[in-house]
């Protein structure tokens, strides 16, 4: 590895001295683990987040790993749908070709690798120093360790998010063999958020959330010195466990493969919380409490050992020997702050010999002898799990260390350790959002004051664009009112335009124009940050869904009515660029302002290089609910250049009303990041591009998938509603007109939503009919033995009024007398899916189910499937996509 490379994807270098100073054979045990799993080629271009996502011929296979090489990519993909297996590193070896059927799958049952599986039972099982061989199984730590170290920083955050929603334990510390450099990974634990009922003394409790990095918590350590006969990891797990609910929080000895020997991950340091969810019989603890754990020796990993005495209210050191050197090793914590327990072994240990140096530590680690707690193989589990328990609810009742990660680093920094975010990069990133965010006091004046051109003149502006649209589309002739429309558009396009970029907006432009693609991307991570912990102004009362809209005296609907205010974010930014380009593009192509005058040409490109990157770029504008054509136009036209000859596109969206987990589904299925959570997040319709594998894009027969996430806008109005519901059906029938391929998300619910049977029955007309999925989806349901990928609802059944009222406004007569009677809902090509409920346990301590995870999968490769053999519209590429938006 190059030592001047940054690991982290930016950063000032290593110190090459000081490789020299540590034996040829130790710094090659890195490079062999490397070599073993193919990351080698990954150490001077780190592997992306896009690497990671590419669609493949593997994205259609449930398959097991069969060699090394295949246990990075299977993890990934596992960890990407949420699946609770992802950590096994077990593999399945080839048969031989000339097997027959029966015996190679007898074969490969047989093959399965354990640790005691081996062929030749000899002294060699005993060389726990012997690397890894392509027949043997990889300690799944070691595995993670190679994996984020070969990965860049935006990978390393989504490998963090997406380990925390399957409640595995998080890398803190991570250790890097080679360099002996050790690094504290503040940077990766960022985007990790945590939701906990708070409870305070007097009052009413609430649900909170907030940042991993950010809240404060007690931290308790568990460490081993030299040998313990019991396991620092099941205890945890017990310990974070409620009732009789186990959990695998941290990778321990008795899962598949958790005896193999560590090669490269001793020394890493791991973290997990419990968090209180509000009922007494699942709270093992009233508050957050963070748990640490440092894997091998604190001898041989003494600075990561010093780092968790600063940072920990408590550690307990388990061991089954305490002597001279052990006591020499623990003389230098004397004055410490923290408090120390010890967990011994009888059976194992110098009984009078761990009794006399303990009285010699009781002083200089200021314990008494409730602080050495006994843990015999034989002795009730469950009771002394409690004692534990009641140690740490003790400890943090009483005044203590309390730490957030953020500070955690500070002490990290000066023990001398790495720290991930202190690249020049990051910083410089960092920097300039605050230059953004500290003046941001009030969003709603800050969106007044910086964001002009949104607002009033955005929403007047689509409101004219509309009723001219609307003029030209009734094929009347000319007259004088369109006349008088362009007129009217013409001029409040010459306002938008003679505004200058605000302050805010530039220094936005700037920190996504730079040269830097690693900054560009750092900007945009600390914007979404920054931004969230700008409080949104508070809704005047909760509506039943976002799109409550009030209708003016003189019937038209007032947008700015909105009851569930938007939160600010890097969308209204993106918005202000569009609507620059928007009246820019307007002037010029009436001839109001010179080609070569223009300033804002240059826009799209910039926000397409964030597409590329995997930010979600709004196609429907939420504050207006209308979509601004020539910036999206402008988009298309930048991504067809950038493209070139890879243009081959199948368009996917997902609708469905909000709260019926649309967006975990797409962001589970293709790995995205579509906003999440109800009544909370962006209104409008956002895109994001997955690319397909050159290897595979022939097979699949498209190069890209655009995905559109439907987001909050489809609401579930009735068709009495007027024009709230003709919105809705407007839009819905826009996006399922662009796409290829449709899921309709249902929850609980016999009735397609209104707006979308309406676009159904719309589309049919036109015979633009996507490939359709309905999904079924069960919120509520906690924890399923099993996934049900394909289930048929009651959708064939007869329709409620809702249904026959949307039939009827399309003139479809009585005639209809259930769905099937409708010529798209043919039942032998419809395809009704049964999602399992997504958590397994009462969140926020609950996993993500197995079951979901698994039909998520099933449903994933059906719409591949159906996408190669050609069941979807005819694959568009972006020069007709663009005319069918313009159409649309």
């Amino acid at each position: 590895m190059d030592p001047d490379d940054c690991e982290f994807g930016c950063g000032d270098g290593t110190n090459e001295a000081q490789d020299s100073d540590f034996p040829a054979v130790e710094r090659s045990r890195l490079q062999e683990m490397l070599s073993l799993l193919g990351l080698e080629t990954y150490q001077a271009q780190k592997l992306s987040l896009q690497d990671s996502l590419q669609i493949s011929s593997d994205s259609m296979k449930n398959w097991a790993p069969q060699a090394p090489k295949d246990l990075p990519w299977n993890f990934l993909r596992k960890l990407q749908a949420l699946n609770a297996e992802a950590r096994n590193t077990t593999m399945v070896l080839d048969a031989p070709p000339d097997a027959r059927p029966a015996e190679k799958e007898s074969q490969m049952e047989e093959e399965i690798i354990y640790w005691d599986a081996a062929d030749d039972i000899s002294a060699d099982i005993y060389s726990f120093s012997e690397l890894p061989t392509p027949d043997t199984p990889v300690n799944p730590l070691d595995l993670l360790c190679a994996l984020l170290l070969s990965s860049d920083s935006f990978l390393q955050q989504e490998i963090m998010h997406r380990m925390s929603l399957c409640q595995f334990a998080l890398p803190l510390v991570l250790p890097d063999s080679e360099n002996h450099y050790h690094t504290f990974l503040l940077w990766a634990l960022r985007g990790v958020v945590r939701t906990w009922w708070a409870q305070p003394p007097r009052g009413v409790g609430s649900l909170r959330e907030d940042s991993a990095v950010l809240s404060r918590a007690p931290a308790f350590a568990f460490v081993r010195m030299e040998v313990s006969s019991n396991s620092k990891s099941q205890l945890l797990n017990a310990v974070l466990s409620p009732g009789h609910r186990p959990r695998d929080c941290f990778w321990h000895r008795d899962l598949n493969v958790g005896t193999n020997p560590r090669e490269i991950a001793d020394g890493l340091v791991e973290v997990s919380w419990f968090l209180p969810s509000g009922r007494e019989d699942l709270d093992v603890f009233p508050e957050p409490v963070a748990f640490l754990n440092l894997r091998g020796d604190i001898g041989s990993h003494w600075l990561q050992f010093k780092l968790l005495t600063e940072v920990s209210s408590a550690v307990f050191i388990l061991t089954d020997n305490i002597s001279k050197k052990e006591y020499k090793l623990l003389y230098p914590m004397k004055g410490s702050a923290t408090k120390y327990y010890f967990i011994l072994s009888p059976y194992r240990g110098k009984r009078n010999t761990n009794l006399r140096f303990l009285n010699r530590l009781i002083p200089v680690l200021k314990m008494d002898h409730s602080h050495v707690l006994v843990k015999v193989s034989s002795t009730d589990s469950a009771g002394f799990v409690r004692r534990v328990r009641s140690i740490v609810a003790h400890v943090a009742r009483s005044p203590c260390r309390r730490l957030s990660l953020e500070e955690m680093a500070h002490a990290a920094r000066k023990l001398g350790l790495r720290v991930d975010e202190d690249c020049a990069e990051c910083q410089r990133a960092k920097d300039r959002m605050e230059r953004i965010t500290r003046k941001i006091k009030d969003s709603d004046a800050y969106r007044r004051d910086e964001l002009r051109l949104q607002g009033d003149p955005w929403r007047k502006v689509a409101q004219v664009e509309k009723e001219l649209c609307q003029a030209q589309w009734a094929g009347d002739p000319p007259d004088k009112g369109r006349a008088e429309l362009r007129h009217r558009l013409l001029e409040l396009r010459a306002q938008q335009n003679g505004h200058e970029p605000a302050g805010g907006v530039q220094e936005f432009i700037t920190g996504i124009s730079g040269p830097s693609l690693g900054e560009k991307q750092y900007f945009l991570r600390w914007m979404e940050w920054g931004l969230a912990r700008v409080a949104p102004p508070r809704p005047r009362q909760p509506p039943e869904t976002i799109l409550t809209l009030r209708p003016k005296h003189c019937g038209v609907v007032d947008f700015s009515e909105l009851l569930w205010p938007e939160p600010l974010g890097v969308e209204h930014f993106l918005r202000e660029m569009g609507q620059f380009y928007e009246a820019e593009s307007c002037l010029v192509e009436a001839g109001k302002l010179p080609a070569s005058q223009r300033r804002f040409a240059h826009f799209p490109g910039l926000a397409l290089e964030l597409l590329l990157k995997g930010l979600p770029l709004e196609l429907i504008d939420g504050s207006t609910l209308s979509t601004p054509l020539r910036w999206v136009t402008g988009l298309l036209k930048e991504l067809h250049v950038r493209l070139e000859r890879r243009s081959r596109l199948v368009v996917l969206s997902a609708l469905g009303v909000p709260g019926t987990g649309k967006s975990t589904l797409l962001n589970t299925m293709f790995g995205l990041r579509f906003a999440t959570g109800r009544g909370c997040g962006p209104r409008g319709a956002f895109m994001q591009l997955v690319t397909v594998a050159e290897s595979f894009s022939q097979d699949l027969g498209c190069d890209h998938i655009l995905v559109i996430d439907s987001g909050s806008l489809i609401g579930g109005a009735l068709a009495s509603a007027g024009e709230r519901f003709e919105l809705e059906a407007s839009l819905a029938t826009l996006l399922m007109g662009l796409s290829n391929v449709t899921v309709v998300s249902l929850a609980e619910t016999r009735d397609i939503p209104p707006a979308i049977l309406h676009a159904f029955l719309r589309l049919e007309k036109t015979g633009h009919m996507p490939n359709y999925q309905f999904v079924y989806q069960n919120l509520h349901e906690a924890c399923v033995p099993g996934p049900r990928p394909r289930e048929r609802r009651p959708l064939l059944e007869p329709p409620g009024d809702v249904s026959r009222a949307v039939a009827q406004m399309e003139k479809q007569g009585g005639g209809i007398r259930t769905l099937a009677d409708l010529a798209f809902c043919d039942p032998e090509k419809q395809h009704i899916w049964h999602i399992p409920g997504l958590w397994h346990g009462v969140p926020p301590m609950a996993a993500v189910s197995l079951g979901y995870s698994e039909a998520i999968f099933e449903l994933k490769r059906c719409l591949l499937e159906n996408i190669r053999n050609g069941l979807s519209n005819q694959n568009k590429n972006i020069q007709q996509l663009i005319e069918l938006v313009r159409r649309l």
